[in-house]
């Protein structure tokens, strides 16, 4: 595998998840949305109510990243649901568990997939120069308890000083407390300046201006493998 000098030379690696180490799963989105309009009895088709689920994922993942905080999964799944014309008041949060216990037990059936097939040698090689490495997530659908899982899953979670995820901090990227949560932690590892610190991702709002405005430094991935050296450093 290609040294790449502007990895290397960072102390600290700080990775965004989705998109950046994971993709979905073709198939968990298709039988997640079915199992939603089954789950709450919704008289619409199929294609009405995935393009409901998708409009409040972007719209909440939006809205993330303008205030800085998370929207509760349940949340979403009421703004969903009263979209559709399903009154809520029907639907307590028992209820919105069980259906999220159902879709976690659904993603473990259909896990993410790596991104590059590549990814669990260059972490090796990553954690063989020294360098320490964390995972700083936004989350919407999945909770964070769940993408551990999938971590562990692909056996990346050695690699990992800590994992922080939205839903569990209740702060999203850009806001600079989410970064100085991951920030907070990096300093119980070492003495690492925020200079020394390297965060990827490919969300130019969340991963790359909000860890160029908090003061680390960043790579914004665009389309592009992480090992190959045309990513757009600071």
């Amino acid at each position: 595998m290609e040294r790449i000098p502007e990895l290397y030379k960072y102390k600290h690696i700080s990775f965004d998840l989705w998109l950046t180490l994971i993709k979905s799963n073709p198939e968990f989105k298709n039988r997640r949305n079915l199992l939603f309009k089954e789950y709450f009895n919704i008289d619409k088709p199929i294609d009405v109510v995935a393009a409901a689920i998708r409009k409040f994922d972007i719209l909440t993942n939006s809205i993330n990243e303008k205030a800085g905080k998370n929207f509760d999964t349940f949340e979403i799944y009421y703004l969903i649901l009263d979209h559709l014309g399903i009154d809520i008041a029907f639907f307590d949060r028992t209820h919105l568990g069980e259906f999220y216990t159902l879709t976690e037990d659904l993603l473990m059936q259909y896990k993410p997939v790596l991104l590059h097939d590549y990814i669990p040698s260059l972490f090796e090689k990553l954690h063989s120069e020294g360098i320490t490495m964390n995972i700083l997530s936004n989350t919407a659908f999945i909770k964070g308890s769940a993408l551990r899982k999938v971590i562990a899953h692909h056996g990346l979670d050695r690699y990992f000083s800590f994992q922080l995820y939205s839903d569990e901090t209740g702060f999203s990227k850009p806001a600079p407390q989410m970064y100085q949560l991951a920030y907070d932690e990096i300093r119980k590892i070492g003495n690492i300046e925020k200079s020394q610190v390297l965060h990827v991702g490919d969300n130019k709002v969340s991963d790359y201006n909000g860890a160029l405005a908090f003061g680390f430094n960043a790579y914004l991935l665009i389309n592009t493998p992480i090992n190959e050296p045309h990513l757009q450093p600071a």
